[in-house]
C-alpha cells in the first residue's frame, strides 16, 4: 500500500525538495505550511509519517506534536534548523519519534523515515494475530497489532516508545544498557546519544506505571541500563 507523507515547514522550497524526493521513491505526498494546516490534516488523515519543522507560524512544531499525540500515535520526525541539544530532547518530550537537523542530506531524510515505517508498519497489518499477547498483572502486550493495555484499557504509544517495551518485555529481567537500545532501536548509525533512550524510558513509564517514580515493569539498573522486571 502506499505510504502517505505529510510534510509541514514554512519554507516552501524545502518542501517542495522533499516532495519530489519522496515522490519519487512512491511515496504520497501532503504539504502544510503552518502550525494550524498541518494539525488539521493531521486530524483528517492517518499519516505513516509526519516531518514537521519547529519554527511554524501559527503554532510551533512542539505544540502541534503535543496536539497530534492527544489523538494519534503516527510516527512523526522534527526538523530543527538549530543545533542545540535542548531542542532536540523538548521534541522528544513533546512526542517525536525522532529529529533530524537542518541543513540535512535528503538520503538521510528518507532512510530515517523508512527505517521508523519498518517499525512502526504491523500496527496495520491484515494479519495480525490478536492473540499474540504478553501479559503481566495490569498489562496486556499485542505484539502483532502494537496495542498496549493497562487493565484493559487501551494506551497511545509511539513507534519508538513500542520498540523499547518490546525489546525489554521479550527478554524479562535482561539488563540492556543505553547504547544498546539506542542502537537496536535507533540504528548503529544514529547521531544520538544515551539521552535519547531515557527520554523515551521516562515518557513510556509514565504511560504504563501507576507511579512512575516507584515503577513495577521498567526498571533502572542504576550505572547499566534498563529491565524489565518478571
Amino acid at each position: 500500500m502506499e505510504k502517505q507523507v505529510l510534510v509541514v515547514d514554512d519554507e516552501k522550497l524545502i518542501v517542495k525538495g522533499i516532495r519530489f524526493s519522496l515522490e519519487q521513491d512512491g511515496m504520497k505526498v501532503d504539504c502544510a505550511y503552518d502550525g494550524e494546516e498541518a494539525l488539521e490534516m493531521a486530524k483528517q488523515k492517518e499519516y505513516d509519517m509526519v516531518l514537521l519543522d519547529v519554527m511554524l507560524p501559527k503554532m510551533n512544531g512542539f505544540e502541534v506534536c503535543q496536539a497530534i499525540r492527544d489523538f494519534s500515535t503516527m510516527p512523526i520526525i522534527m526538523l530543527t534548523a538549530k543545533g542545540d541539544d535542548m531542542d532536540k530532547i523538548l521534541g522528544l518530550e513533546y512526542g517525536a519519534d525522532d529529529y533530524i537537523t537542518k541543513p540535512f542530506n535528503i538520503l538521510e531524510v528518507k532512510a530515517r523515515i523508512k527505517a521508523i515505517m519498518r517499525r512502526s508498519g504491523g500496527k496495520n497489518r491484515s494479519d495480525a494475530r490478536p492473540d499474540h499477547m504478553i501479559e503481566q498483572e495490569e498489562l496486556k502486550v499485542d505484539l502483532d497489532s502494537r496495542r498496549v493495555y493497562i487493565r484493559e484499557k487501551e494506551v497511545n504509544l509511539t513507534a519508538k516508545e513500542f520498540d523499547l517495551l518490546e525489546i525489554l518485555i521479550r527478554n524479562p529481567n535482561k539488563v540492556y544498557s543505553r547504547d544498546n537500545l539506542l542502537k537496536t532501536v535507533w540504528g548503529a548509525d544514529y547521531p544520538g546519544d544515551a539521552r535519547t533512550v531515557d527520554v523515551h524510558i521516562r515518557r513510556l513509564r509514565e504511560k504504563i506505571e501507576d507511579n512512575p517514580s516507584e515503577p513495577k515493569y521498567i526498571h533502572t539498573k542504576w550505572g547499566v541500563g534498563y529491565f524489565f522486571k518478571k
